[in-house]
């Protein structure tokens, strides 16, 4: 039977993680350990409620000495299952559903039969119903990153309402450009390969650098769309928008600096173009703020 090492992420969401292992534990076909990962949940009593959890449920638990981000917390988990010698990686939000039993057994089946895939997902919605993979991610030019300024002057134009320029088809399983971070099953030996994920974003913007390590090495992320979760992601439940924008802006130059192959000069005007984006964010929730209040 596939052994595969379940890694959940923990920040003030005991309650979603347990319900989370629950659908986890009824998984058929694969032998699993899921590991909780506590990255310093500031609520009181959280740490403890975690803890809690995994000693009732037979879960691992690893807290982490300090809050490094999504990407460096995950790394726990995953450094954890690099030593018990874990082939496959399952890397799952605490708030995801899988209400088919065979769910991770199906996805492993996949990284089987195509040894060239490193990543695999599968088709993920919201309670409502909204598809939220593949991810789109087709090799851009440097110019591409003053998009934002045309996408603003036709926001009010009704007709762009309902293009979902992020997603790929999720009607037709497929090799695909990127998947959501939310959900995947990744192959441990791709992981020691690339060096663990990259540590040098905190928050937003791990998708595009992840596809960009796999296709750095010749190999391949897939699209099941006969398989699905459901993602209970609720956006009360994420961090100030001044925190949130601070990281994003971070992670996306981020991504320019290290992993874009746009030319010096690319770069420099992709920078200019993220900083003159982000300003123009910050200006319009102040304004929208005070008008208001």
């Amino acid at each position: 039977m596939i052994q595969v090492a379940v890694i959940i992420l923990n920040y003030n969401s005991v309650a979603d993680c347990r319900k989370c292992v629950g659908f986890l534990q009824r998984q058929e076909g694969v032998k699993t350990e899921i590991v909780i990962v506590d990255n310093c949940s500031p609520l009181a009593g959280e740490l403890q409620a975690v803890r809690q959890l995994c000693e009732e449920q037979g879960c691992t638990f690893l807290p982490a000495s300090g809050n490094r981000g999504y990407n460096a917390g995950n790394n726990i988990g995953l450094r954890y299952a690099a030593e018990k010698g874990y082939k496959y990686a399952l890397i799952a939000n605490p708030d995801m559903e899988f209400h088919e039993p065979s769910y991770i057994a199906r996805l492993a089946a996949e990284l089987h039969r195509y040894p060239d895939v490193a990543v695999v997902g599968s088709d993920i919605v919201t309670p409502d119903g909204v598809h939220q993979n593949p991810r789109n991610y087709r090799a851009s030019s440097w110019t591409d990153s003053f998009d934002w300024v045309t996408t603003a002057l036709r926001r009010n134009d009704r007709k762009y309402d309902n293009v979902p320029n992020w997603i790929e088809n999720p009607h037709e399983s497929h090799d695909c450009l990127g998947l959501n971070g939310c959900c995947f099953l990744i192959r441990m030996d791709f992981v020691t390969q690339i060096g663990y994920f990259d540590e040098g974003v905190f928050l937003y913007g791990e998708e595009p650098i992840l596809a960009h390590q796999v296709k750095s090495i010749g190999m391949k992320m897939r699209y099941e769309a006969s398989i699905q979760a459901v993602h209970c992601h609720m956006r009360s439940k994420e961090p100030a928008s001044a925190f949130c924008l601070k990281h994003w802006k971070h992670s996306r130059i981020h991504y320019v600096k290290k992993y874009s192959n746009y030319p010096w000069y690319g770069k420099l005007m992709a920078i200019f173009s993220l900083h003159l984006y982000f300003l123009s964010l910050s200006l319009s929730k102040k304004i929208k703020s005070r008008f208001n209040g």
